[in-house]
C-alpha cells in the first residue's frame, strides 16, 4: 500500500481476509487506504463503500473551459467571446463558475442559490432566471436551443458547453 501511495492517490477499498484489528489499522489504512472490507462480505456493502470512497474524493476541477467561440478561465476569472473580453458582474461570473466546474452535471436551484447567495437564498428561484437570461444574453446563447447552459424545467441547470 505504501509503495502504490508514491505514485498515485487513487481511491482504494482493500477487500482482504484478514480480519485483524492490527491490519486493518497498521498495514492497510494506516498505510494509504481508503477503506477496508473483510471477507466474507456482502456484495451490496462493498459497492456502497466504493460509492462513499468515490463521493469523498474532489473532482477534478477545469481551470480553462472552451464552448465554442466562449472561453471560461476560471484561474484568471476572465471570460471571452469570439476573443473578446465579456463584462461579467461578480455574481455572474460566480454563477457561471458554478456551472463550468460540473459539466453535464444537474445543479438544482437550491444548490446554485445556496452557493451564490448564501443559505437565506434557497427558495428565491427567481434570482436564477434573471441572471441566467443574462449570461445567455452576454455570452450568446439562446434558451430556446441552449448551446451553453441548459434549463431543467423546475430543477436547475445544468453546463452542456462542449459537450
Amino acid at each position: 500500500m505504501a509503495q502504490l501511495r508514491r505514485f498515485s492517490d487513487a481511491p482504494v477499498v482493500v477487500l482482504s481476509a484478514r480480519s485483524g484489528h492490527a491490519d486493518k489499522v497498521r498495514r492497510l489504512l494506516d498505510a494509504g487506504a481508503d477503506d477496508y472490507v473483510t471477507k466474507p462480505f456482502d456484495a451490496d456493502e462493498l459497492l456502497a463503500r466504493i460509492r462513499a470512497v468515490l463521493r469523498r474524493r474532489p473532482r477534478p476541477t477545469p481551470t480553462r473551459v472552451v464552448a465554442g467561440d466562449v472561453t471560461v478561465d476560471l484561474q484568471r476569472n476572465e471570460v471571452r467571446k469570439a476573443g473578446r473580453p465579456v463584462s461579467l458582474t461578480a455574481t455572474e461570473l460566480h454563477l457561471l463558475s458554478e456551472l463550468v466546474r460540473q459539466p453535464g452535471v444537474l445543479l438544482p436551484h437550491a444548490h446554485l442559490l445556496r452557493r451564490v447567495w448564501g443559505s437565506k437564498y434557497d427558495a428565491e428561484s427567481h434570482y436564477l432566471r434573471v441572471y441566467v437570461g443574462q449570461l445567455r444574453r452576454k455570452l450568446g446563447d439562446d434558451a430556446s436551443s441552449p448551446r451553453l447552459i441548459r434549463t431543467e424545467p423546475g430543477l436547475g441547470y445544468r453546463w452542456i458547453g462542449g459537450q
